[in-house]
């Protein structure tokens, strides 16, 4: 059995093969238009122009623009009405998680998502991590205990503290721990980066998995919320003081 795109579905085969990679087109079209509604170029409440001057703008076929607008329409980036323009929603309030992740993937983020990013962290970071004590402390006691004695160096606190983290959410046993967490992979990388580049917030994080390494060995998932709590609000804090170009 096979779909084709000219039947205007997915293009899917039932070989070895699996699933067909979507088209790239739609993809580019997709993100092109996001940046250009987080860089104000096309503002909230304000209307797409017609579909055959904007396929024109964005080099792309209307096939092609129907498609990406469809997924952004599904994400809650815009509202498709028959016979009248595209609106721009107010995604910030009517999007759903794929805008979220949308945003994070972003080269143009929004002043204020990094610290609204950290704040949702000091939120979440103590729930799973007290879960994951709970409910498998001798793995993650192991597990986070080898990294206290990692090298000193930026590249691989950037990787070890996002190791952490998966390790935490998926030791919870409740996965949408993890599928939050995945979602923000890209721009977790490039804040690590910038955090990590201070030998002073690495020495912070090394004393972090080996408190927690010590409180998992105590089967402490108290003390496992209490300190993850605090030590998600002094990253948060260190956050702030960094240079605004530094990474930002």
């Amino acid at each position: 059995m096979r779909y084709t795109q000219d039947s205007g579905m997915t293009s899917y085969q039932n070989d070895p093969r699996g699933w067909q990679p979507p088209s790239r087109p739609a993809e580019l079209t997709e993100s092109r238009l996001i940046e250009a509604f987080l860089n104000g170029r096309f503002s909230i409440d304000s209307h797409l122009p017609p579909e055959r001057e904007l396929a024109v703008q964005l080099g792309v076929t209307r096939p092609t623009l129907r498609e990406a607008l469809q997924r952004l329409a599904r994400d809650g980036w815009v509202e498709i009405r028959q016979g009248r323009p595209t609106r721009i929603r107010n995604f910030w309030v009517e999007g759903t998680m794929g805008v979220l992740s949308a945003i994070a993937r972003s080269q143009t983020l929004p002043d204020e998502f990094v610290p609204n990013l950290l704040a949702l962290r000091l939120v979440l970071a103590p729930a799973y991590a007290r879960a994951a004590v709970e409910h498998h402390p001798d793995s993650v006691s192991a597990r986070i205990g080898a990294y206290v004695h990692m090298p000193d160096t930026q590249d691989a606190f950037s990787r070890a503290d996002w190791e952490v983290h998966v390790l935490l959410c998926v030791a919870s046993e409740n996965p949408v721990f993890t599928l939050i967490l995945n979602g923000f992979q890209e721009i977790y990388q490039r804040m690590a980066a910038s955090y990590f580049s201070i030998p002073e917030l690495r020495a912070h994080s090394r004393a972090y998995y080996a408190a927690l390494s010590a409180i998992a060995y105590k089967q402490d998932a108290n003390a496992a919320e209490r300190v993850t709590h605090l030590v998600m609000k002094r990253s948060q804090e260190a956050w702030d003081q960094l240079p605004k170009d530094g990474g930002r």
